[in-house]
């Protein structure tokens, strides 16, 4: 095992990495910067309400969400993780053989009987 001296310890493979890591947060930081700077500073009565929509705000602020929303959203997730993996292997059908292929269409035939249980409990229903 070599002592680490100067120039051995950082494969100059790194050095562009680090550049641009440098670059992207000194121009973060100085977008932060330039708008703190520049930024009109007028408060106003319309503006400090909340939303800032110039309505005045009606009701409750902590209204319930109906259910239905967040299995809409789980629905949309599972089902764009299904596109996340059925697009590499799409590329790459010709190398990897029958037994992907069988693998895949088990893996389509789960998310088809889940839709279609999601189908009959009326799940996209958007009463």
């Amino acid at each position: 095992m070599s002592p680490i001296t100067p120039g051995n310890y950082l494969p100059s493979e790194y050095l562009p990495i680090m550049i641009l890591m440098i670059i992207a947060g000194a121009f973060g930081a100085g977008a932060l910067i330039v708008g703190a700077l520049f930024r009109i500073r007028r408060s106003y009565r319309e503006k400090l309400m909340p939303y800032e929509s110039g309505n005045p705000p009606i009701g409750e602020p902590r209204y319930r969400f109906s259910v239905k929303f967040y299995i809409i959203a789980m629905l949309f997730v599972v089902f764009d993780v299904e596109a996340v993996f059925l697009y590499p292997w799409a590329l790459v059908y010709d190398k990897i053989g029958l037994y992907a292929l069988i693998e895949m269409m088990l893996f389509i035939t789960v998310l088809v009987v889940g839709y279609i249980y999601a189908w009959k409990k009326e799940a996209f229903k958007w009463d």
